[in-house]
């Protein structure tokens, strides 16, 4: 066996990306964790000369619903595998009339709409109560290298948006779309939180690259279906790896 290790960096895959073709799978990897079984056993990839883990947020097939993802263990597992750093990919719908489909965005905010997830390691039962800062919900020096990355590549990519994550699995009302607007979403998601939230309360650099997959109800004046979501995911989320591989390659084992 290769005795060379991946580097303390995952990719957390979401809708559209439950695997990571083109680059060499080294070997799977199944951590324990306490609060129990993660979405899919982690895979180790090589890119360039540098490896890398992968988690498939809502396993492999496609089967774990937004609300019912151990977002504890996934985040507690990867830490427990020397993690440091993590790049969580999510497919979003636009409120901001100006974010088409296959747009991607690297959010610098998020606002919480979900309930009845369990959103953190600091409960006061299974480990001491904790308040931490959540001023900024993403690492600004993870979210420059990717915006550095796009930039190398001639991608053009939204630089600051507010995601406005909500419960699922079901899309949002017109009505409920609305209110985000006026909140100042310009995203809306389902499985950005708690995942953002437990990264920081292990210390691991989190950020999120985000697929534009259609307009959220009421910005397209068109009823939503999962062909034209399917077809997004189909043209975008390989732009998505191709950013994602040129990230890992330009960083380098120096930026571990």
């Amino acid at each position: 066996m290769n005795s060379k290790q991946a580097s303390g960096l995952a990719i957390i895959g979401g809708t559209g990306l439950t695997q990571m073709p083109g680059v060499s799978k080294i070997r799977e990897h199944h951590p324990e964790s306490p609060y129990g079984a993660l979405s899919a056993p982690v895979e180790e990839y090589e890119v360039g000369g540098e490896r890398f883990y992968f988690l498939a947020r809502h396993g492999h097939p496609h089967s774990i619903a937004p609300h019912r993802v151990n977002y504890r263990a996934n985040i507690d597992g990867l830490s427990r595998l020397g993690v440091s750093q993590v790049v969580a990919v999510n497919a979003v719908g636009a409120v901001h009339p100006g974010m088409p489909s296959t747009t991607i965005v690297l959010p610098d905010q998020i606002i919480d709409y979900t309930s009845d997830r369990e959103h953190t390691f600091f409960d006061g039962t299974e480990e001491p109560l904790q308040h931490i800062d959540f001023s900024w919900p993403y690492s600004e020096n993870l979210r420059q290298s990717l915006l550095g990355a796009a930039s190398q590549m001639g991608l053009t990519v939204v630089p600051r948006a507010v995601y406005g994550c909500t419960q699922g699995p079901r899309l949002e009302t017109v009505a409920e779309v609305q209110r985000l607007a006026r909140d100042g979403c310009d995203l809306v998601g389902m499985t950005g939180m708690p995942e953002a939230g437990l990264a920081r309360e292990r210390q691991l650099d989190y950020a999120c690259v985000a697929l534009v997959v259609n307009p959220a109800a009421g910005i397209g004046h068109q009823e939503i279906t999962m062909a034209e979501i399917e077809q997004a995911i189909a043209q975008g989320m390989g732009q998505v790896r191709n950013l994602l591989q040129h990230w890992i390659q330009a960083r380098g084992p120096s930026s571990v």
